[in-house]
């Protein structure tokens, strides 16, 4: 069994400072074995932006893996953006852009889908997919395989924005090599279930975080997940932030099974 705390869109100069201390507890008290981070660690990618997310990684008393969000890439000076659009993150967060985190239960790989040239949407290149299949088609058998992306592979019915280009046909290497489970985040918005796309008759659970501090919420509480990993199942819950206790507290949960390797409700 393993414990999975997913985070995401954090957004460091947006951010509800008086968020910061129950999220830190509650993920602490909960003992994952990883906390995965899908990306927007910034607002706006400034050096005391980072330094915040940098404290506050500091906290979290399990290891983190991290990847970047769109918002991790300076807009607004394109020189930066265009030539070195990592400096701030690879110094305050991790120099390691496809980090990767394995035990007995689960092989988590972190996905970079961030683009300086699509700024909003993203991009999954050839080689990030390959790097990604490489890693799971390593992994032992049954092993859960998890990626972890900034941007969504498929959007919900209700989302406004674009998806990334090309999803569909990397969702489907993705699942061909044994992806079970995707962590995503960017859309500010909470969702839980299979990936409409199949491989082989294989699903896999997509899973979006909102956003766990940012004050740009869209009509939900500012969340995260926990994730369960048996030999049978996936359970996830959905902590929210509680505005009368003023504690982070477990709203709703979903499970899949693993049988076989395919993912169902």
């Amino acid at each position: 069994m393993s414990k999975l705390v997913h985070l995401s869109d954090l957004h460091f100069g947006k951010d509800r400072p008086d968020l910061l201390d129950p999220l830190v507890s509650c993920v602490n008290e909960l003992c994952p074995d990883l906390v995965a981070i899908s990306g927007d660690f910034t607002q706006r990618a400034r050096d005391r932006q980072f330094e915040e997310a940098h404290n506050f990684i500091s906290m979290i008393e399990a290891p983190v893996l991290g990847v970047p969000g769109n918002h991790d890439v300076l807009l607004d000076r394109p020189f930066r953006r265009f030539f070195l659009p990592w400096r701030g993150y690879k110094k305050w967060i991790n120099p390691d852009l496809t980090p990767q985190f394995e035990n007995d239960t689960m092989i988590v790989v972190g996905v970079n889908s961030v683009d300086r040239f699509s700024w909003q949407t993203g991009r999954l290149s050839p080689g990030r997919i390959k790097h990604a299949c490489t890693e799971m088609s390593n992994a032992p058998h049954g092993k859960a395989r998890i990626l972890v992306v900034h941007h969504p592979l498929e959007h919900p019915a209700e989302t406004k924005k674009k998806p990334i280009p090309g999803a569909r046909k990397a969702l489907e290497k993705l699942l061909t090599c044994g992806a079970n489970l995707i962590l995503s985040g960017h859309l500010h918005t909470w969702h839980a279930g299979n990936f409409t796309v199949k491989s082989n008759g294989t699903k896999a659970v997509q899973l979006h975080a909102g956003t766990s501090l940012s004050s740009r919420v869209r009509g939900e509480p500012n969340d995260f997940n926990v994730i369960d990993i048996s030999d049978d199942h996936i359970t996830i819950e959905r902590y929210g932030f509680n505005e009368d206790s003023r504690l982070f507290e477990a709203a709703e949960a979903r499970q899949f099974n693993r049988a076989s390797e395919i993912i169902s409700d």
